[in-house]
């Protein structure tokens, strides 16, 4: 991806994110990839300030506890965690549910392709999506962040 920080991928199957993590290797993406199994595991760890804020979030929708749906909902009200770019990693092909997360800001929606061959081919464009994406400078945000409200201050 486009630089060392991790990846957080949301997803509760074990295969799943076995095929997600050989994807990566495959595709030689060197980011560390971090696994939580539903979306209360994922706000645990972006809320921990001693962890390292991902450069992206790979996101399954169906998941125990908390879905991503839900997931979304708190993270996209955020302030914190908003502007992480999350793109959905599914199996589900139901409207419903790609116009409920982009409604949420997500990225990119994608259903899961079966054949490897495929799915590799998935990852490759994300990969190369985030490689070639400008992306805001969260300095330079939380610097505009403290200006603000140092002026609204005044």
């Amino acid at each position: 991806m486009r630089d060392y920080k991790p990846i957080l991928l949301l997803e509760d199957d074990t295969v799943d994110a076995m095929t997600v993590k050989r994807a990566l290797r495959d595709l030689k993406v060197t980011n560390p990839l971090v696994r939580v199994a539903n979306g209360e595991e994922a706000l645990v760890y972006l809320r921990d300030e001693t962890k390292t804020k991902p450069c992206v979030i790979l996101l399954d929708l169906n998941m125990p506890k908390m879905n991503g749906i839900e997931f979304l909902k708190i993270a996209k009200a955020d302030d914190k965690l908003r502007r992480i770019p999350a793109i959905v990693l599914t199996t589900s092909k139901d409207d419903q549910d790609r116009f409920a997360t982009f409604q949420l800001s997500i990225a990119g929606f994608i259903v899961k392709p079966v054949d490897y061959i495929k799915f590799v081919e998935a990852m490759k464009i994300v990969n190369l999506y985030w490689t070639l994406s400008e992306l805001p400078n969260t300095e330079q945000e939380n610097t505009d962040a403290k200006l603000t409200t140092d002026t609204a201050c005044r």
